[in-house]
């Protein structure tokens, strides 16, 4: 189900440990989550939300879930209906992917992509048909999408904020999804789970706020992500009902319900706007640091629209495969990066490597010293 029998993370972070390195490959942070998350999740343990909750989750979180779109994007959901939180992004995703998809199913994705979709694919026995976007601008080419959809596509999985590209989909990438496929039957599954890192002059659009779009969409989210609280494995989905009944009826019948006592807090903390809205204005200032700290290096840095990932072009320095080259950079200058052709089922190497800047300023600024010591290798 992988080309590697390890994931690449899984290497990196051990090759990390053994020599000792300042990890940026892993994506996590490296700091807590707020006091008052922590505060509010201890309140409700000891309070005693410890038994099962209802399967789609609790409708405190779903009524705050719902509010909040409504906010960003102006969407009116149904909280019953469309909203189900689930045990982290990847499990929302698997889930839908094996709801939806059968064998023989072909699912359309755009390489280079998050590494558990083909895995979810061929576990339902569904095909994966695989588009490459190539650095340093990552576009989608809308021609041959149209060129691959056949009467067996039955999803296409986009991703925005992308990882591992930092790029964003525009309004001229959903209004021609929304063209191909507005003849069919193909369901548009979209992880989201960056929605609130986004900078500069770039915004997150959701096919969920698109006409044509919304009513074939699931899209994914994560509380993980948002949060700094990875390790809780907390997410949700949204999508029209239709397609929510065909997830529930097979969460249920795998997860069914997720921790009780922190959907509790995190609904409540939710309800604070700006534990989201400042999220941006954050972790701009970290990418922006380490790429300023990194200036006089070698190594470019391609544009990051969103996420907390930056990649970089590493060609000036080496002509060794991205996998040689991150091996380099672990064992001989103590950083551990993640390079991008493992996010590809067919490309052998690239010039990127991928950094991750949701770390301390004291991390990145150590990271940022090791590499300016990379010279030609």
């Amino acid at each position: 189900m992988s080309k590697l029998e390890q994931s690449i993370f899984s290497i990196m972070s051990g090759l990390a440990r053994e020599h000792e390195a300042i990890n940026l490959g892993q994506g996590f942070p490296n700091f807590d989550c707020h006091e008052k998350l922590k505060a509010l999740a201890t309140r409700y343990m000891n309070a005693a939300y410890n038994q099962y909750s209802p399967m789609p989750g609790i409708l405190e979180l779903r009524n705050v879930i719902a509010n909040k779109m409504n906010h960003a994007h102006g969407l009116t959901v149904d909280p019953e209906n469309e909203v189900t939180v689930t045990a982290g992004a990847t499990q929302a995703l698997y889930t839908a992917i094996s709801s939806l998809v059968s064998h023989g199913d072909e699912v359309i994705v755009f390489e280079p992509a998050y590494d558990s979709y083909i895995p979810s694919i061929l576990s339902a026995g569904g095909v994966p048909k695989t588009i490459e976007l190539f650095g340093p601008e990552f576009k989608y080419d809308w021609g041959q999408v149209q060129d691959s959809i056949n009467s067996k596509t039955k999803m296409i999985i986009v991703n925005s904020p992308h990882n591992p590209t930092g790029q964003v989909l525009t309004y001229d990438d959903l209004n021609n999804l929304a063209y191909l496929i507005q003849d069919t039957d193909i369901t548009i599954l979209s992880d989201e789970v960056y929605e609130h890192l986004v900078y500069d002059s770039s915004v997150h659009l959701t096919p969920l706020a698109h006409n044509e779009l919304a009513g074939r969409t699931l899209a994914v989210y994560s509380f993980g992500k948002t949060f700094h609280v990875t390790g809780w494995k907390m997410g949700y989905i949204i999508g029209p009902d239709t397609l929510m009944k065909q997830f529930r009826e097979l969460h249920q019948w795998t997860v069914f319900c997720v921790n009780s006592f922190l959907q509790y807090a995190i609904a409540e903390y939710l309800k604070d706007e700006m534990t989201y809205l400042s999220l941006s204005g954050f972790y701009k200032e970290k990418r922006d640091r380490l790429i300023k700290n990194l200036e006089s290096s070698e190594l470019i840095p391609i544009a990051c629209q969103g996420t907390y990932f930056q990649l970089f072009d590493y060609s000036q320095i080496s002509t060794l495969d991205d996998f040689s080259f991150a091996q380099c950079l672990v064992k001989e200058h103590g950083v551990a990066s993640i390079p991008l052709s493992p996010f590809y089922q067919q490309l052998e190497t690239t010039p990127y490597i991928r950094l991750c800047f949701a770390k301390t300023n004291e991390v990145l600024d150590a990271a940022a010293e090791r590499l300016l010591e990379v010279k030609g290798i």
